[in-house]
């Protein structure tokens, strides 16, 4: 009797391991990647506070992307390519890494695969909305 004990309470043991949960959401989240629409300059933009976040959910793209839950949870970042001559131009994040302090996030702007030159003086503006699952503070690279 006490063996089949022992087996039930090393089952209930391992069934209630805080092993990784496959659920978990990620550290960094592209919410939206808009090859035009962004600001005419280049920047990078962290959105902390409540209802800076809560204009982001005014927009039809985000608005089904970001729960009440998020402003108290996560942080958002917008990065803004600035005006680009060809249409296509992404960013891509190479690396988002938590450290006990803070998020620091790798980003690359990409050109496009296909160049392709519009009229004179017709420019583009890409730009990418991310989601921190973290309140920690950021770190951009």
């Amino acid at each position: 009797m006490r063996k089949l004990l022992n087996l039930v309470f090393l089952c209930l043991l391992g069934a209630c391991s805080s092993g990784s949960n496959s659920s978990s959401k990620p550290l960094v989240e592209i919410l939206s990647q808009q090859p035009d629409g962004g600001a005419r300059i280049p920047f990078f933009e962290l959105l902390s506070e409540s209802k800076e976040i809560y204009m982001l959910q005014n927009d039809p793209l985000l608005r089904k992307k970001i729960k009440d839950s998020d402003l108290n949870l996560c942080n958002f970042v917008i990065l803004n390519a600035g005006e680009q001559e060809s249409y296509g131009y992404q960013f891509s994040i190479d690396q988002a890494t938590e450290t006990q302090d803070s998020i620091v996030i790798k980003t690359k702007l990409l050109p496009p695969s296909l160049v392709v030159k519009p009229e004179k003086d017709v420019f583009y503006t890409p730009f990418t909305v991310l989601k921190i699952n973290s309140k920690k503070p950021i770190r951009y690279k």
